[in-house]
């Protein structure tokens, strides 16, 4: 019986191919893994959210807005993406 918290396995996984110290070769069976499970493996930040609850993803970039410490680059972004989002 496979003990592994597959979430945890999962994680590894994606964090392997991620990982630019790792082979083409590592990085292409975590992918098939990945595959084998039914998970994505997408890393770009838009396939990346599209599993988050999307009202937690459009609050986070608001505050972003309204965040002092935050840059208007970041600020502009977060424009950017809420206008795709709403």
């Amino acid at each position: 019986m496979d003990t592994r918290n597959p979430g945890n396995v999962i994680g590894g996984h994606k964090a392997n191919i991620s990982n630019p110290h790792t082979s083409k070769e590592s990085k292409q069976h975590s992918k098939e893994v990945l595959e084998d499970l039914g998970t994505e493996t997408a890393t770009s930040s838009s396939r990346a959210t599209s599993n988050k609850n999307k009202g937690h993803v459009i609050g986070g970039y608001k505050a972003a807005l309204h965040n002092p410490h935050v840059s208007e680059e970041a600020k502009e972004h977060a424009k950017e993406v809420l206008d795709t989002l709403e």
